[in-house]
């Protein structure tokens, strides 16, 4: 299809009437592609990336239609975009995106607001604010605990670790956002051996380094070994895990959060997934001593299935997460209210706090403990018929995790190989302890029992294969 060139859109048609004729188009072409991914493979196939080529094009001289550009898009990347909302994806800890929360960000694209400043979008911060308070109930989190809606769980880390640097520093009289680290106190950073990589990533753009950390040993599901734990003190930044990205483990909080605070160490917790297990009464053990800690970073974007881009950094004490992040300007306009800018690393920030209050209003409390709920299952249901197929589970299926071997690292991959060609389903490789496996996240709200047995048939026959 050849797809016209405009220098402009024809005078004797309205602006709005071109632009409501642009989204009608829109909605068709996204309905199409909604409704479009039950026969398609989960990942594009060759020809549909192949044909992305179609992109790599000089920048043209003269205005495009819009109609036009939106043709493109439609014709050619659709084709090519992994079919995650289908419900077989289960390949990293992706959730889906609820049907309140896509309309909630076609809402924010039409609002177009910068959600730095209250002044610049009162209902934006307005809904923020909420959905964080909802939040912090829902993982059952400290009366006052405070925070800010960032693009996901690496750079929730990065402000809840900036946080921790700025509050133990200043403890000692130095102050980090003014002065560097250049000569500033040492600071001791305790994370697990299987510490998540965007933990990681967080502590080298702050300047504390990746490979400046005491690595505490793990047990054999990837949990923090409670008495291999290293001399603490109140200048130690204590980083545990709820859920493990490879198995879902958690580390022991009640018997290590106590002693941590005790001698003034600072509790951080990544639950980029993990810690929504607190949403459900029969999960809801499992984070048990986590409330113990300074700081949370989660992801909206997985279990709550919100769409990216939505993290969420918490702090105990919100003042040392503002004392890290605040700026000053002569044309910035600080209100009464809380300003968002002064929370977070952005200054110009699309209000997604909007998309994560409209997918918490529309699950509720029952909603959401009933994702993590049938996920879990969905989980096991995977788990016991991989082990009834006589093949090797390697991990306690805790919540929505599960590790598989299929044999030798060779047959293994393969077999992987031949599941993401077959299309039925989509799942990834990882080396577990020094074994290699296929991995299976169970994280969206889409996901019938239906996707898990036929995903499942087509892993049996990859196997077989």
């Amino acid at each position: 299809m050849s797809v016209s060139h405009s220098p402009s859109l024809p005078t004797n048609t309205p602006i709005d009437e071109a632009r409501a004729a642009l989204l009608k188009h829109t909605l068709s072409a996204a309905l199409d592609y909604l409704n479009g991914e039950e026969p398609r493979t989960v990942a594009p196939g060759p020809e549909a990336v192949a044909a992305l080529g179609v992109f790599r094009e000089p920048l043209p001289e003269s205005p495009t239609d819009p109609d036009a550009v939106l043709s493109l898009l439609e014709i050619y990347a659709s084709p090519a975009m992994v079919a995650k909302t289908a419900g077989r994806y289960f390949g990293f800890v992706n959730g889906g995106c609820l049907p309140a929360a896509l309309a909630a960000a076609w809402m924010v694209a039409a609002w177009d607001q910068n959600a730095a400043f209250f002044v610049q979008s009162p209902a934006a911060i307005t809904l923020e604010e909420i959905a964080l308070e909802w939040v912090r109930e829902l993982l059952n989190l400290p009366a006052g605990t405070g925070g800010a809606v960032v693009t996901g769980a690496t750079m929730a880390n990065f402000c809840a670790l900036a946080a921790a640097r700025h509050a133990l520093l200043a403890r000692v009289g130095w102050d980090v956002e003014a002065d560097g680290l250049f000569g500033a106190p040492p600071i001791t950073v305790v994370v697990g051996g299987e510490v998540h990589m965007s933990l990681l990533k967080a502590l080298g753009m702050l300047g504390m380094g990746r490979n400046r950390v005491v690595r505490v040993p793990v047990d054999g599901q990837g949990r923090m070994r409670a008495d291999a734990l290293p001399h603490l003190d109140d200048r130690t930044i204590l980083c545990l895990q709820a859920g493990n990205v490879n198995t879902g483990a958690f580390d022991p909080a009640p018997a290590i959060c106590p002693e941590a605070r005790a001698a003034g160490a600072w509790i951080h917790v990544d639950g980029a997934f993990g810690l929504w297990a607190a949403t459900s009464p029969a999960y809801r053990h499992l984070t048990n001593g986590f409330e113990l800690a300074d700081s949370w970073a989660t992801d909206a974007h997985k279990w709550p299935n919100i769409g990216y881009d939505c993290g969420i950094a918490l702090v105990r004490n919100p003042e040392n997460l503002r004392a890290a992040m605040a700026m000053t300007a002569s044309y910035l306009a600080f209100g009464e209210h809380r300003e968002p800018s002064s929370y977070g690393p952005e200054l110009s920030r699309r209000a997604r706090g909007v998309e994560l209050w409209a997918g918490l209003r529309s699950l509720g409390r029952a909603g959401m403990a009933a994702i993590v709920e049938r996920n879990s299952a969905q989980a096991r249901r995977f788990a016991e018929g991989l082990r009834a197929a006589g093949f090797k589970v390697l991990n306690d299926v805790v919540i929505n995790q599960v590790l598989v071997s299929f044999g030798s690292a060779e047959k293994t991959l393969g077999t992987i190989d031949r599941i993401q060609k077959d299309g039925t389903c989509w799942c990834g490789s990882t080396v577990w302890q020094g074994q290699t496996a296929m991995r299976i996240s169970v994280s969206q709200w889409a996901t019938t029992d239906e996707d898990v047995d036929r995903s499942l048939a087509a892993m049996l026959r990859a196997a077989q294969d």
